[in-house]
C-alpha cells in the first residue's frame, strides 16, 4: 500500500474509533475565524494530538482539533486550526486533514483564510469569493506516486472552485446585504511576508488576493472528487500597497475585527450549500 496513503487509512480508523459522525461538507478555519467551531452544534471533538502521526499547528491563533457537529440541519466538519506548509511538514502532512475529511464523508471542502490584498480596487476587511487559485513555488501535493484509491494521476483542475457553490455563496452575501469581491487567490510559501517585487509580480499573474495556504489544500480535495467552495478574508493591504510594514499581529487583529459578519456569511453559505 502507498505509504501516504497507509498513514491517511491509519487517521481516519483512529477518528472512527471515537466518532461515527459523518460530515457532507468539511470546513477549514482561517485566521480570526478560530471561534467558529464553539458556535455551532457540536457533537464530537477530536484533538490532533489524539490522532497518531497526524501535523499539529503551531501558528498562534490556530486550536488544534476536529469538531463535529451541525450548522442548521447541514452536518459538518470543522478544522479548527490547519498546518501550513511553512511549519516544516511535507506537503502530504500538509494535505493529509483535507484528505481525511474527505474520506470521513465529506463531499464538500469549503475553505476561509486570511490574506493580503493585491487588487487596488480591495481594502482591508473586504471578503473575496475565490473563483481560482495559483499555487506558486509551493511543491504539488500530487507529486510522487499517485494514491489511485483518491484520484487519478492527471487530474482536470479547469474549475476547482465550482461555479455553482460560488453562485450560492453570492446569492448568501447578497441575501445578508455583505459586500462580497471575487478573484484568485495566490500562495506563496511563507512565513515571511511577500516582498513588493512578489506583489507586483502577483498581480501581472492575475493574482487578486496573496497568502500562505488554500491552493494545495484545493488541489488534494479536487484531485479525490470533492467540491471546493472558498472565501478570503483580506486582513491587509499587500507589501508595496500598504503604507505601513506588515505583522501577523496586524492580519490577527483584522481578521479578529471581521470575524462576525465572516462568521455569519459561513453560516449561511454551508446551510445553502447543504440543501443539495
Amino acid at each position: 500500500m502507498n505509504l501516504v496513503y497507509e498513514k491517511l487509512i491509519k487517521c481516519r480508523d483512529i477518528v472512527r474509533s471515537k466518532t461515527d459522525f459523518v460530515p457532507k461538507v468539511a470546513l477549514v478555519l482561517g485566521s480570526g475565524l478560530g471561534g467558529y467551531a464553539d458556535e455551532i452544534d457540536v457533537k464530537a471533538t477530536v484533538n490532533y494530538s489524539e490522532i497518531e502521526g497526524f501535523p499539529v499547528s503551531t501558528v498562534p491563533g490556530h486550536q488544534g482539533r476536529f469538531v463535529f457537529g451541525n450548522v442548521g440541519d447541514v452536518p459538518v466538519v470543522v478544522m479548527q486550526g490547519r498546518v501550513h506548509y511553512y511549519e516544516g511538514y511535507p506537503m502530504t502532512d500538509v494535505v493529509l486533514p483535507i484528505r481525511l475529511m474527505g474520506l470521513l464523508g465529506a463531499k464538500v471542502l469549503f475553505l476561509t483564510n486570511a490574506c493580503g490584498g493585491v487588487n487596488p480596487s480591495f481594502a482591508a476587511g473586504d471578503f473575496m469569493l475565490i473563483n481560482d487559485s495559483i499555487l506558486f513555488n509551493v511543491p504539488n501535493p500530487l507529486i510522487g506516486e499517485n494514491i489511485e484509491e483518491l484520484g487519478t494521476r492527471f487530474p482536470d483542475m479547469s474549475e476547482i472552485y465550482k461555479k455553482d457553490l460560488r453562485e450560492k455563496i453570492k446569492s448568501a452575501a447578497k441575501a445578508m446585504n455583505v459586500k462580497l469581491q471575487e478573484g484568485v487567490y495566490m500562495q506563496f510559501t511563507g512565513p515571511s511576508f511577500e516582498t513588493p517585487a512578489d506583489i507586483r509580480f502577483s498581480a501581472t499573474a492575475g493574482a487578486d488576493v496573496v497568502g500562505m495556504s488554500t491552493a494545495c489544500e484545493a488541489i488534494a480535495a479536487n484531485h479525490m472528487g470533492l467540491k471546493v467552495c472558498g472565501i478570503s478574508c483580506v486582513s491587509n493591504l499587500a507589501a508595496g500597497i500598504s503604507k505601513t510594514p506588515l505583522t501577523h499581529d496586524e492580519v490577527q487583529e483584522m481578521a479578529d475585527k471581521s470575524a462576525p459578519q465572516f462568521k455569519a456569511l459561513v453560516t449561511e453559505s454551508i446551510k445553502a450549500i447543504g440543501k443539495d
